[in-house]
C-alpha cells in the first residue's frame, strides 16, 4: 500500500504545479486544451493482497473493502498513516456494500448475511449495528448539515427489500460499551417503496430546504428503485421526537402517485447529485436506469411546487462502434458530464448535448478483472475506479473546456461567454456569432455593442451598419470603438471623432430640413451631440483638430453648434469675433468676461469701448488688477474727442478706479488721466494735482508734459502748481501774481529751507503790490506775514513822494527788534564768559587728581596681577591689562573701528621691533630712535581714544549689552553639557 500513497502524493504534487501562461490571443493554449483529454487517467501502482470489493472516497478520506473482510482506511491529507481494520474473521460472509458520509467521519458496512457494522473515523474497531441486523443496506441518505464527529445524527437507510428506515448512530463512549449498548440510538421504519414486489433502494438523498416558518424545518428526500424515482417533500417540527422524518413520508402517503417510472428494469440503478461546493445545495442530478440516464436540474429553494426536479431529460447510452448497446455498471456525476463505468471502459457524456466526449479503455482487464465500481470525491473532484486487483484515478482537467460550444449552438450566449472567458479565441467566436444573431434578428443597437467587443473587421462591420437606413446603430458602434481605443491611437481617435461628428451633424441637418426646429426631437439630438463633444477624449481630440471640426460644422451651416464648440474648447476669440461680426456687442462682452485670457481683453476692448462703453468699463473693473491698464490705453485713446462724451466719462471712471482703488502709479496712465481732466473736466484738475502732492519724486505724471498741456489749455493755476512742484518757485510766483496775490503768497512760502529765496519771492510780491496797486499799507502788512522782510528791504520800492507817516509804525517796530537782538547778544556773551571760567578751574583741579595702584591689584578681566604688564586705570577704579581691555572692547565696536584697532596694533608691534633693534645701534643714530618713539606715542594715543575712552564696565558699552545673554548661542550646548 506504500506505493499507492507515494503515487497519490506524486500526482497531487504535479497537479498543484502552476501551468504556463498562454501567450498572444490564446491560440497555443486553445490547441493544447483540445489535445488534452478532459478526464486524465492514472493507474495507481498498487497490488492489493485480496480482491477489492468496494471503495469509498469522501472529503479526502479513502476506504477500501476487500474480500478478506478487511477495511483499509487512508487519510489522503496524511497518506503516511493508514489503518487495516478487520470486520469478521470468518470468510463465509462477504461485504454487500459500504457507505461513507460526506465528511468522511462515519462508515457503515453491510454484509450479505444481514450483519451491519459501524466504524468511526477516530476508532480502529468496528461496532455491530445490532438493531439493523437482518437488513442488507443498499443506500444511505446522510444529513450533512447535522452530522458531527461523534454522531451521524438522523439518517435514512434504504434496504435491499425497498424499506426506508431512520436511525441515529453515535460513536458513543465507555458507558455504551460497559452496558453493551449498540451505537444506533433507534431504528424506525418510515416507508416501504416495494409493496408489490421487493426491489432494492438504489439511491437515497436527503436535502434541507428553506422553511415556511420558524417552527419547522423542510426537507426533500429523493429515493430510487431500479425503475422508479420518488420525491418526498415535507416539514419537520423543530421539537419533533425521533423518528423526525416520519412526517415527511406521512404526508406523501396521501399522494401515492408522486414518483416517476421509466421502462427497462436492469435490476439495479444509480442516483447521483452534484454539489458545487462542500455542504452547498446540489444543482443537478442523474439517475442511471435501463431506459437511459435521466438528468436534470434540482432546485431546493422551495419555489418549484411540491417537487425539486427541473428541466429533466433522458440521455441515451452511447453505442459502441459496432452499434451494439451496452449497459453501464455504475456512474458518477460531474458539473457537465455523466461518467459511465463499463466492465472494460469508461465513457463520459456531456449533459448539455448528450454527446459522448470521452472514452477510455482499461488494459489488462483479464489480469485485474472487470471494473467493479466508481466513486467521486466532491471535495477534490477526483474520480476513483476499481477492479478486483487494480485502482485507477481520474483527474478532471478543465471540464468546462467545450461547454461554451454547446451553449453557443443553443444560442445561449451569456452562458457561452461565461465559459469561454478564459480563452480569447473562443470568446471571440462567441461574441461574433452573438453579434451576427442580433443583427439578423433586427436588434441593431445590441448588435453594435457586441460587435464592438469583437475583433471582427472594422470595415465589414461598418458596411453592415452603413447599409441601414437609420444610423443609430452605426453611431453606437463607432462610439464604443472610440471608447476602446488607447490614448496613443491619436489617428484612429481623430478619424472616429470626425465620422461621429459628421453623423450627428447630418442628423441635425436632416431634422431641420423636415421642419423639426423648436421640437423635442431636434433638441434631444442636439443635446446628445453636445454631450458627445463634452466627452473628455472627444473634447481633447477636437481641440487638437479644431479646424477639421469647424469645417464639418460650417459645411452644415450650423451656427449654434459652431458657437457651442468654440466655447467648449475655449476658443473664445472665435466666439467674440462672431458676436462682433453680427454687432451683438453685449454677447461678445459676456463671452469675453467668462474667459481668462487677458490678451483677448486687450484685443477686443477698443471696439467694445466704442459701442458698449459702460458695460466694457464694468467688465474691466471686475477684473481688478488682472488687467494691465497701460495696455488698455488704445481703447481709451479713442474716446479723446468731444463727440464721445459717454466714452470719455467711462474712460475717466476706469482711470480713476486704477489710480484711486488699485493704486496704479504708471506714468502713462496718469498722463492720460491728466489730459482728460485738462480737456474735458478742468474742475477736477486742481484736486487731482493736489492729491498727487508737490514732492517731485512722488508725483506719478510727467511734470513737463503736464506743464505743456496746462499751458496749451490755459489752466494757469495748474501751471503755478506744476511750477512749484518742479521747484521753479520764481516762475510759479510770477505766474501766480497774474492770477491771485494770495496764490503768490502761498508759493512764496514753499521753499522752507532756502530763506534767501523766500525773501526774494516775497520782495517780488511786495514790488508787484507797490508798482501795480500803489498800496503802501498793504505792503507794510507783508512785514507781519514774512518775518524775513525788514522795512529797509521794501523802502527802495516806494516812490520818492511817499511820506514816513505811512510806515512809521513799521520803522519803530524794526528798531525795537534790533534793540532786543542786541540785548540777547549781550546775555549770550556773559554766559559764555562764565562757562570759560568754570572750564579753566576744572582743568586746574584735574591736573592734581591721582589714583594709587598696589602691587596686589588684579586685572578686572583676567584676574591676574595687574603689574606684570601694561595696563589701564579708569577713574571708576576698574583696572585692565592693555590686551585684556582690547579683547573686551573690540567685539562691541563697529566693523570699521575694529579694523582700525587691528591696524594700529599691527603698526605698534612692528615699530616696537624696530625700536628694540635701534637700541643696539651706535649712538650716531640716536636722533632716529627719538623720532621712532615720538611716532609710537601718536599710535598709542589713537589706540587709547578708541579702546580706552571709557570703562567697559561702567560706560555705554555695558548699557548696550543689557539685552544680550551671558552665554552665546553657539556655546550654549557645550555649557549645558558641562553642567550635566
Amino acid at each position: 500500500m506504500t506505493s499507492l500513497i507515494e503515487e497519490f502524493e506524486r500526482h497531487a504534487h504535479q497537479s498543484s504545479q502552476p501551468k504556463p501562461q498562454s501567450i498572444s490571443l490564446g491560440l497555443v493554449k486553445a490547441s493544447l486544451d483540445e489535445e488534452m483529454p478532459i478526464f486524465c487517467q492514472q493507474k495507481i501502482n498498487f497490488d492489493p493482497p485480496d480482491p477489492v470489493l468496494h471503495v469509498c472516497a469522501r472529503n479526502n478520506h479513502f476506504v477500501m473493502g476487500m474480500s478478506s473482510n478487511v477495511l483499509r482506511r487512508i487519510d489522503l491529507d496524511h497518506p503516511d498513516s493508514q489503518d487495516d481494520i478487520e470486520l469478521l474473521k470468518s470468510v463465509d460472509d462477504s461485504m454487500y456494500d459500504m457507505f461513507l458520509d460526506p465528511t468522511g467521519r462515519h462508515l457503515i458496512v453491510s454484509m450479505n448475511s444481514g450483519e451491519n457494522f459501524y466504524l468511526s473515523r477516530h476508532s480502529k474497531k468496528v461496532r455491530v449495528l445490532g438493531k439493523l441486523k437482518g437488513h442488507k443496506i443498499s443506500a444511505v441518505g446522510w444529513d450533512v448539515y447535522t452530522v458531527t464527529d461523534s454522531s451521524t445524527s438522523q439518517i435514512l437507510v434504504g434496504t435491499s427489500k425497498g424499506l426506508i428506515l431512520e436511525t441515529d448512530i453515535s460513536s458513543g463512549g465507555e458507558d455504551n460499551r460497559l452496558f453493551n449498548v449498540g451505537p444506533e440510538q433507534y431504528v424506525k421504519q418510515l416507508y416501504n417503496l416495494s409493496k408489490d414486489k421487493p426491489y432494492p433502494v438504489t439511491g437515497l438523498e436527503c436535502e434541507k430546504m428553506p422553511p415556511h416558518n420558524n417552527q419547522e424545518y423542510r426537507y426533500c428526500v429523493i429515493a430510487t428503485l431500479p425503475g422508479r424515482l420518488y420525491q418526498f417533500v415535507g416539514g419537520i417540527s423543530t421539537s419533533a421526537e425521533p423518528p423526525v422524518f416520519q412526517s415527511i413520508f406521512t404526508e406523501s402517503e396521501d399522494a401515492p402517485g408522486r414518483f416517476l417510472e421509466l421502462p427497462g428494469n436492469l435490476g439495479y440503478s444509480k442516483l447521483c447529485l452534484f454539489h458545487p461546493k462542500f455542504r452547498s445545495p446540489p444543482t443537478s442530478f442523474a439517475w442511471m436506469t435501463g431506459a437511459g440516464i435521466y438528468h436534470g436540474k434540482v432546485n431546493f429553494s422551495g419555489s418549484v411546487g411540491d417537487g425539486v426536479i427541473l428541466d429533466a431529460k433522458l440521455l441515451q447510452y452511447p453505442r459502441d462502434e459496432d452499434e451494439t448497446r451496452d449497459y453501464p455498471v455504475s456512474m458518477v456525476l460531474t458539473e457537465f458530464h455523466v461518467v459511465l463505468l463499463f466492465p472494460d471502459r469508461i465513457k463520459a457524456i456531456c449533459t448539455l448535448s448528450g454527446v459522448l466526449v470521452f472514452c477510455d479503455y482499461f488494459k489488462d482487464t483479464s489480469r485485474f478483472g472487470p471494473m467493479r465500481g466508481i466513486c467521486r470525491d466532491s471535495l477534490t473532484e477526483v474520480i476513483w475506479v476499481f477492479a478486483n486487483k487494480a485502482i485507477y484515478k481520474y483527474k478532471v482537467v478543465r471540464e468546462t473546456r467545450d461547454v461554451w460550444k454547446t451553449y453557443l449552438e443553443k444560442n445561449e450566449f451569456e452562458l457561452a461567454r461565461t465559459f469561454a472567458a478564459d480563452n480569447a479565441v473562443n470568446l471571440q467566436k462567441v461574441l461574433t456569432k452573438e453579434a451576427d444573431h442580433l443583427f439578423l434578428t433586427g436588434n441593431f443597437l445590441e448588435s453594435a455593442e457586441v460587435y464592438a467587443e469583437t475583433l471582427a473587421s472594422f470595415e465589414e462591420v461598418t458596411l453592415k451598419f452603413v447599409s441601414l437606413e437609420k444610423k443609430d446603430a452605426l453611431r453606437h458602434f463607432l462610439d464604443l470603438k472610440l471608447k476602446a481605443l488607447k490614448p496613443q491611437d491619436k489617428t484612429q481617435i481623430a478619424l472616429l471623432v470626425a465620422w461621429l461628428s459628421e453623423l450627428w451633424l447630418h442628423e441635425i441637418s436632416r431634422l431641420k430640413e423636415r421642419g423639426e426646429e423648436g421640437r423635442g426631437k431636434l433638441e434631444a439630438v442636439q443635446e446628445n451631440f453636445r454631450k458627445f463633444l463634452h466627452t473628455p477624449r472627444v473634447k481633447d481630440c477636437a481641440s487638437e483638430n479644431r479646424s477639421m471640426i469647424y469645417d464639418l460644422i460650417a459645411s452644415h451651416g450650423d451656427v449654434e453648434d459652431a458657437i457651442f464648440f468654440a466655447v467648449l474648447i475655449q476658443d473664445y476669440e472665435r466666439v467674440i469675433s462672431h458676436h462682433i461680426q453680427h454687432e451683438n456687442y453685449r454677447s461678445a462682452l459676456e463671452a469675453l468676461s467668462k474667459q481668462y485670457s487677458r490678451e483677448l481683453f486687450y484685443k477686443f476692448s477698443p471696439i467694445l469701448m466704442q459701442n458698449v462703453p459702460e458695460e466694457t468699463v464694468d467688465a474691466w473693473i471686475r477684473q481688478k488688477d488682472q488687467l494691465d491698464p497701460k495696455r488698455l490705453i488704445p481703447a481709451l485713446v479713442q474716446c479723446n474727442h468731444k463727440k464721445f462724451a459717454v466714452q470719455t466719462n467711462e474712460a475717466l471712471r476706469y482711470l480713476e478706479f486704477c489710480t484711486q482703488k488699485l493704486g496704479v502709479r504708471d506714468e502713462a496712465i496718469h498722463n492720460y488721466l491728466l489730459c482728460l481732466y485738462a480737456k474735458f473736466k478742468p474742475d477736477q484738475l486742481i484736486p487731482y494735482l493736489r492729491l498727487q502732492g508737490q514732492e517731485q519724486s512722488q508725483v506719478c505724471y510727467d511734470l513737463k508734459y503736464a506743464l505743456r498741456l496746462c499751458s496749451e489749455c490755459n489752466h494757469q493755476e495748474a501751471c503755478v502748481h506744476i511750477y512749484a512742484t518742479m521747484g521753479l518757485y520764481e516762475e510759479a510766483v510770477d505766474l501766480a501774481l497774474k492770477i491771485d496775490i494770495n496764490l503768490a503768497k502761498q508759493n512764496a512760502d514753499k521753499p522752507d529751507e532756502d530763506e534767501e529765496l523766500r525773501k526774494k519771492l516775497w520782495l517780488k510780491i511786495a514790488r508787484h503790490v507797490v508798482e501795480n496797486d500803489k498800496n503802501v499799507k498793504r505792503v507794510t502788512e507783508f512785514l507781519h506775514e514774512c518775518p524775513l522782510l525788514k522795512i529797509e528791504d521794501i523802502l527802495p520800492f516806494f516812490p520818492d513822494f511817499v511820506t514816513i507817516d505811512h510806515f512809521k509804525d513799521a520803522i519803530c517796530t524794526s528798531l525795537q527788534q534790533y534793540n532786543e537782538h542786541i540785548e540777547q547778544l549781550k546775555e549770550e556773551m556773559d554766559e559764555a564768559t562764565e562757562n570759560a571760567k568754570e572750564i579753566r578751574s576744572e582743568i586746574k583741579r584735574l591736573r592734581n587728581k591721582f589714583s594709587s595702584v598696589h602691587n596686589n591689584d588684579k586685572c578686572s578681566s583676567c584676574g591676574y596681577p595687574l603689574m606684570i604688564r601694561a595696563f589701564y586705570l579708569f577713574p571708576c577704579s576698574h583696572k585692565f591689562h592693555t590686551d585684556c581691555l582690547m579683547a573686551e572692547v573690540v567685539p562691541h565696536l563697529a566693523v570699521d573701528l575694529a579694523a582700525r584697532v587691528s591696524e594700529l596694533k599691527r603698526k605698534l608691534e612692528k615699530k616696537e621691533k624696530k625700536q628694540n633693534t635701534a637700541q643696539n645701534l651706535l649712538s650716531s643714530i640716536a636722533i632716529g630712535v627719538l623720532s621712532v618713539v615720538e611716532s609710537d606715542q601718536k599710535i598709542k594715543e589713537q589706540l587709547d581714544d578708541i579702546i580706552a575712552s571709557e570703562c567697559i564696565y561702567c560706560g555705554e558699552i555695558m548699557i548696550s549689552c543689557v539685552d544680550k545673554p551671558f552665554v552665546k548661542e553657539a556655546e550654549l550646548k557645550s555649557v549645558v553639557e558641562s553642567w550635566c
